[in-house]
């Protein structure tokens, strides 16, 4: 009887071939998913620190006001101004930047919008308490104040 060989020639070889093809579809999708900017800030923000933070976890719901004054003053004085979206309204504009807000949203999440205000520690209670009232007629109950970090006791 004869001794039959067997044939173990096995390729360590990875095939590369598809690579850049995967290389160039996640660059893709980084480039088309990522946020480069979300906003100018045109109000000075000095921003107070807080004794007690809380961190939220869905931040698509939360949209951002800005109090603060001006950056340039010679345009747009020196008063505190609210700022939303890259535009400086007034408090009565408020309830329509509201509901432009929750159309953005599906139904199901328009009633958990959450308004995140971001005020200069510099700016008075009084268009603090404005912006306050014109968020309660607009129905946008949920409302947090952004601060540095927790201040060291």
């Amino acid at each position: 009887m004869g001794k039959f060989k067997k044939k173990t020639k096995t390729s360590e070889n990875i095939p590369t071939s598809a690579l850049p093809d995967i290389i160039f579809m996640l660059l893709f999708f980084f480039m088309v998913t990522t946020v480069l900017r979300e906003q100018d800030i045109l109000v000075e923000q000095k921003l107070p620190q807080a004794t007690q933070l809380q961190k939220l976890e869905k931040k698509t719901l939360i949209s951002y006001l800005f109090v603060g004054k001006p950056k340039n003053s010679n345009l747009y004085g020196t008063e505190p101004r609210v700022q939303a979206n890259d535009v400086l309204i007034n408090t009565k504009d408020i309830i329509l930047w509201v509901n432009q807000e929750k159309d953005k949203l599906s139904e199901a999440e328009r009633d958990q919008i959450t308004i995140s205000m971001k005020a200069d520690r510099d700016v008075k209670m009084g268009p603090i308490s404005d912006i306050q009232f014109e968020l309660r007629e607009a129905d946008a109950r949920k409302l947090l104040y952004a601060s540095t970090g927790k201040v060291q006791n």
